[in-house]
């Protein structure tokens, strides 16, 4: 099993030194939140800024210990693997609506530095990097379609010789640089948006965790020392529910993705990683990613690719990784390596809604490995859908929730099944 305690490149480089009290009383409040990533979080913060403020959020751990502490930080256009995926959930309109809801994830993030003065590191730049003439067709394509929702950014093709313009390896045939994506430091992000999310009075409480919820007309969470009784409920535990919450649980699967960061390198060499000092990920259906920081580190991420399994060496697994793309790079040395769980649906799309029969317990999880920026976009549409309602929340909420039959007993042949036949149909739809 891999240690979740490995410190990570976020914790080691967190700026906000920020902590909350662990819950010890029986308290009322109108909505109380499970989970203090970016999805509880988040949503939080959005109804606080619609006068929605009396407000718990419990964490089990620490804010960020789950996928917001554990990601690759990329700010990356989309919501999901595939919007073809769910065409038969919300039609063609409905398809083009949610396109256009998933390009606007940079600006919220943007929008949140700004508002509350966010020190998070966020860097424009973002390549989309492809192997050979499958994915060029791809990457052309995406380019058009990126291009005719009006963003102000540069977005260009690239191929060839002329794909060294935005990184320095001659791994890759072709790539889409969109500068209106790019990285950012996830845990600063989230413990600046918790700092603010305080400052509108909503109560956090850390090491916290939930054990028992009781549904009615108002909810009881009750906790190791305490309890929250609230009008409304929201599930954001994703990959760290425990089986805590049966309906949640079983149309999810927990898989795991690596990440390391090199030790810090000189500006020369950084500048020929990535002379736009940008974020990266190739195409495929189970991609590698990667960024430089402001460290001047490189931090690398992927997933196992066909075999569900956990590497016994994080390090040396993820470098053998990264020399395929930077070879040059064979004497830098590995200051850290980690991972965790990330959940994710059969149709690799993020799940909102309320739990049947249950209109005042909602839901978020499922967001299969993409969380940084499609976390901003759903919970704000999650938090319309809390407060007052919305046709977004009604159109995203329409995506059929997949039961993942014995992930109990085979979630390891289950996903290895899985990545195997997406991974194969990638030479279908020009992923692979």
């Amino acid at each position: 099993m891999i240690n979740i305690e490995t410190p990570t490149y976020y914790t080691a480089t967190r700026k906000y030194d920020l902590s909350f009290p662990s819950l010890e009383a029986d308290i009322d409040a109108d909505v109380v939140v499970i989970g203090g990533g970016f999805s509880g979080i988040n949503t939080a913060l959005e109804l606080a800024e619609k006068g929605i403020t009396n407000i718990v959020v419990l964490e089990g751990r620490y804010l960020g210990f789950g996928g917001t502490g554990r990601n690759g930080g990329q700010i990356m256009a989309g919501i999901g693997h595939d919007l073809e995926k769910i065409k038969k959930d919300v039609g063609e309109d409905g398809l083009r609506r949610i396109f256009e809801i998933s390009d606007t994830g940079a600006d919220i993030i943007k929008a949140r530095i700004k508002k509350y003065d966010i020190d998070a590191d966020f860097q424009h730049g973002y390549g989309y990097m492809g192997f050979n003439a499958r994915q060029a067709k791809t990457l052309r394509t995406w380019e058009k379609e990126f291009k005719s929702l009006g963003s102000g950014h540069e977005i260009r093709y690239l191929e060839g010789a002329d794909v060294r313009q935005i990184i320095g390896t001659d791994a890759y045939h072709c790539g889409l640089l969109h500068m209106g994506g790019g990285h950012v430091h996830s845990l600063n992000l989230l413990l600046g948006e918790a700092k603010a999310l305080a400052g509108h009075g909503v109560r956090i409480f850390e090491y916290s965790p939930a054990l028992e919820v009781r549904y009615g007309e108002r909810i009881t969470v009750r906790t190791g020392k305490g309890s929250v009784r609230a009008a409304k409920l929201l599930w954001a535990c994703d990959s760290f529910l425990n089986k805590l919450e049966p309906e949640l649980h079983k149309t999810t699967v927990n898989t795991y993705a690596f990440q390391l960061m090199t030790e810090p390198l000189s500006d020369e060499l950084i500048q020929r990683i990535s002379p736009i000092r940008g974020a990266y990920s190739d195409i495929r259906p189970i991609i590698d990613y990667y960024r430089v920081t402001r460290e001047n580190r490189l931090l690398f991420g992927a997933a196992t690719p066909f075999i569900e399994h956990i590497p016994l060496d994080l390090k040396a697994w993820n470098r053998n990784l990264m020399l395929k793309i930077f070879p040059y790079l064979k004497d830098v040395k590995i200051d850290l390596a980690w991972g965790g769980p990330m959940a994710c649906s059969p149709n690799l799309f993020p799940q909102i809604g309320t739990l049947p029969d249950r209109p005042n317990a909602f839901f978020v999880q499922g967001y299969s490995g993409f969380g940084v920026t499609p976390s901003h976009i759903i919970c704000k549409v999650l938090a319309e859908g809390m407060h007052e309602g919305s046709d977004r929340f009604d159109l995203i909420r329409s995506v059929r929730r997949i039961r993942v039959v014995g992930k109990d007993r085979f979630r390891p042949v289950l996903l290895t099944a899985g990545k195997t036949w997406h991974q194969i149909s990638g030479y279908w739809n020009g992923r692979r």
